[in-house]
């Protein structure tokens, strides 16, 4: 059996480990155990997939102008939800003896693997956290010395990203879902997309209100000078926000996301790496705006030309991406993971 421990904090890797579990279906009827918690709990419940509920995320802590607060103090409560999760991958684990173990940055499961002499698989777009400065960094920096022990003794490491292989890292490219429908015309038909449309999201946490606000601001604005149409991904943290407002079409937490995404003209999102790796392969131009001090997703904004300051100017921003047309769609690697994985089982 393999089991895939998907670090629920978003939704990213919810959507990879289910785009890298179709591939592996598609290669051996070996079974596929899911363990995560919600948000992400319900996105592989909707694939049809086994998948245990056990995990409750630290939720960071945002405030209403999406910067985040006290990142001591969620490193923090990070490891003590990492030591909650080691208990209960310890159980899993031991009721399911033999198994390959993937683990989607939930680093909890990797320990308890190691400790077992079970074969490993991490997949990570981190190879180090840079959360704290300050006196308090030499904390995170021992942190960061017990990862890169958890990655060397790995059997592999799978990064989505460009890069050179080295020893057990293996550099697959952007790891996205497959499309129902290739022929976007058709799908643009399916979802309701007409005219030039700008889609918004803010992934698996209630961090992106204040986004969602700055860009309906510069929506109303660009109406009346453009024929655009938005729809607002706002997931599933966001459920009250209004539903029925004529300017603009609410399309809430869709678990095909990426499929909007490849239909629409311009993707407006936070930095989180899932949603900007979508818009890379589909061709889709994207602006991507970092929660601020949030080292990953600066990093990932950083990368594209973006920074937490550019929220005051979406509207300039959308007119220029939104004049740029797409891109070619681009590999998908997905497939690469799978095959790495299978090796192992």
């Amino acid at each position: 059996m393999i089991i895939f421990f998907a670090s629920p904090i978003g939704l990213g890797h919810a959507t990879r480990d289910i785009a890298i579990c179709e591939e592996i279906k598609s290669m051996t009827k070996e079974r596929i155990l899911i363990v995560t918690g919600r948000p992400a709990y319900d996105i592989f419940s909707n694939y049809g997939y086994s998948a245990e509920n056990v995990y409750i995320p630290e939720k960071f802590d945002i405030d209403n102008l999406m910067q985040l607060r006290s990142p001591m103090k969620w490193l923090f409560k990070y490891f003590m939800y990492y030591r909650n999760c080691k208990k209960i991958a310890k159980d899993l684990v031991e009721s399911n003896e033999g198994s390959l173990i993937v683990s989607d940055e939930d680093f909890a499961s990797v320990a308890v693997g190691e400790k077992k002499n079970l074969k490993r698989i991490l997949i990570t777009d981190l190879l180090e956290t840079h959360f704290v400065k300050g006196i308090f960094s030499t904390i995170e920096s021992q942190m960061n010395k017990s990862m890169q022990s958890m990655l060397k003794k790995c059997d592999r490491v799978i990064i989505p990203d460009y890069g050179n292989d080295v020893d057990n890292i293996s550099y697959v490219g952007p790891v996205v879902r497959k499309l129902s429908i290739t022929n976007r015309k058709l799908l643009r038909k399916k979802l309701g997309i007409d005219k030039k449309t700008i889609l918004v999201s803010i992934g698996g946490t209630s961090a992106g209100r204040y986004f969602v606000d700055k860009t309906l601001n510069a929506y109303k604005n660009l109406r009346t000078k453009m024929d655009l149409d938005l729809f607002v991904a706002q997931g599933p943290s966001l459920a009250k926000l209004e539903s029925n407002n004529p300017t603009y079409r609410n399309i809430g937490f869709v678990s095909n996301l990426h499929e909007y995404i490849y239909a629409s003209d311009l993707v407006l999102s936070l930095a989180g790496r899932s949603t900007i790796d979508e818009s890379r392969v589909y061709g889709t131009p994207g602006v991507f705006i970092p929660i601020k001090n949030h080292f990953e997703q600066e990093q990932n904004a950083r990368k594209l030309g973006y920074a937490y300051e550019d929220i005051s100017r979406l509207e300039t921003l959308i007119i220029e991406k939104i004049q740029t047309g797409r891109g070619i769609l681009a590999n998908n690697g997905a497939k690469t993971a799978a095959k790495i994985v299978m090796e192992m089982v």
